[in-house]
């Protein structure tokens, strides 16, 4: 029976309820792809007020004990009401919070219509500001996609730096598939943005391909994995980092390889997955990393 939890209170965009557009007029003569890329229009109304009284409502009916937000919230759009974070926060996260940057650098996150990392930056603030005023340990679980059109080796390697400056240790990460009706599916297919005017000499996306890329790009993300590291060091010194290989604390991965580990290709069928909680242990914002290759 019911339990008295709702696990996910919310739909796609978990804190857009009841946001629309400030003018009727200036919304019937809108031609903008979106309200919130490539930033937020001055039109879209951002108080999430409405929201508020939603969750305070929900808690408040007989036999609720808890109301979780567990995905899909727009942190770009919760930063501009701090009220809103602070009542998130304060009431409706269970330890973790997941939220999706997909990634660090600015081309990949064009192609993908999303925020900018300053954006994650201040939200991350805000979480763990109003998570100690509560008197809560919470954590921040951070999504992240390889191989997505518009991605580069070398942005991947910045986001495997990104990772490991920050202690994240990704045991689940999502390689990008294209799916029907999706915009980087045609980005995928025919290598152009439609995001901006197509024609016959409009620039190229950069698309990952071949089984050996997309594995390098996956192995980025898992950089922590020993099973990566000969890919990894191969793929560094092809691009001129071989000073990222080593022992220090500046470096990507070590220069040796634990005996028993490297045999298997990262992704590769029989390699051994991860419990669905793994991720929730190992990749929380400031939550302790375990140590490399370790899996569990």
């Amino acid at each position: 029976g019911f339990t008295g939890i709702i696990s996910d209170l919310g739909g796609p965009t978990a804190n857009m309820y009841r946001l629309a557009c400030r003018d009727a007029t200036i919304e019937a003569s809108c031609r903008r792809l979106s309200c919130v890329f490539p930033g937020i229009c001055e039109n879209l109304g951002t108080d999430h007020t409405p929201l508020v009284n939603l969750y305070r409502k929900a808690r408040a009916v007989p036999g609720v004990k808890k109301v979780l937000i567990s995905s899909g919230l727009r942190y770009d759009l919760a930063v501009r009401d701090p009220q809103y974070v602070r009542e998130l926060v304060s009431h409706h996260v269970g330890g973790y919070l997941k939220i999706a940057p997909e990634h660090t650098e600015d081309g990949p996150l064009a192609h993908m219509m999303k925020p900018g990392m300053g954006s994650y930056e201040q939200f991350k603030a805000m979480f763990e500001k109003f998570s100690k005023e509560a008197g809560k340990e919470q954590y921040l679980i951070p999504y992240f996609i390889a191989a997505h059109p518009g991605t580069t080796d070398q942005d991947m390697l910045n986001l495997a730096l990104w990772l490991k400056r920050n202690g994240f240790r990704l045991d689940q990460v999502q390689t990008f598939l294209p799916t029907p009706m999706a915009l980087a599916t045609a980005m995928y297919h025919s290598r152009k943005n439609p995001l901006h005017k197509v024609g016959r000499t409009s620039g190229q996306v950069e698309t990952v391909r071949t089984g050996r890329q997309r594995r390098l790009h996956k192995a980025f993300l898992r950089y922590h994995d020993a099973n990566n590291w000969p890919l990894l060091r191969e793929a560094l010194k092809q691009m001129g980092r071989a000073d990222l290989i080593g022992n220090g604390r500046q470096q990507l991965i070590p220069s040796f390889q634990p005996a028993g580990t490297g045999s298997l290709r990262s992704g590769a069928a029989g390699e051994p997955k991860a419990p669905p909680r793994a991720l929730a242990r190992a990749a929380v914002g400031t939550a302790p990393a375990r140590k490399p290759g370790r899996r569990r």
